[in-house]
């Protein structure tokens, strides 16, 4: 099957043929599946959400260039071993190699947030956004990093800037929802 007869498929198959169609797009899908993956996110059939999901994240650690994904590779290695200083120079790497691919600033956004560098994070999230308004992955981590600050409103928004995405978020959902209870809270005086 092609991308195209993937995505026509996405749009107009059956539920096994659409959970097909966007398996096949996580695999060979370039970014003109993206947005009909986003919109796959609020597909009546579970599987096919959670399938367009993760096909979304394979397209987008894909750069086009084989030595940035393979740096991209080793940063996320690295990250999973917990060595921030190695993981923050390969992403910084993918960077330099691909300025304009948003998945090397979203992981580097993610390991500055899980050194409890947030300021530094945010900026990477932003940076991720500026390339890839629809990176509910970076406006997420964006709403953790100001939740950490305690920027609840700031937090919120960028919640519900993901859930605008990516409605099938629990994590996301439960932390807007926390974030919206603090702010009633504060409000009331608590």
């Amino acid at each position: 099957m092609t991308e195209e007869e993937a995505l026509r498929l996405l749009r107009s198959g059956g539920a096994v043929e659409r959970r097909q169609a966007a398996d096949l797009l996580g695999q060979i899908g370039g970014s003109q599946a993206v947005e009909p993956l986003i919109h796959a996110l609020r597909d009546e059939d579970w599987g096919v959400r959670v399938i367009a999901e993760q096909a979304l994240w394979l397209i987008w650690c894909r750069s086009g260039d084989a030595g940035a994904d393979a740096l991209l590779r080793e940063g996320m290695q690295a990250m999973e071993e917990k060595a921030w200083d190695v993981a923050l120079t390969k992403f910084t790497q993918v960077i330099e190699k691909a300025p304009d691919f948003a998945e090397g600033y979203n992981k580097r956004a993610t390991t500055y947030y899980l050194m409890g560098e947030y300021e530094k994070s945010i900026a990477d999230c932003e940076a991720t956004i500026a390339r890839n308004p629809v990176h509910f992955g970076a406006l997420s981590g964006e709403g953790l990093c100001h939740l950490a600050l305690g920027r609840l409103q700031k937090a919120r928004e960028c919640f519900l800037r993901a859930l605008e995405v990516n409605p099938n978020m629990p994590g996301v959902q439960r932390n807007r929802t926390a974030v919206d209870r603090a702010l009633r809270s504060l409000s009331n005086g608590d």
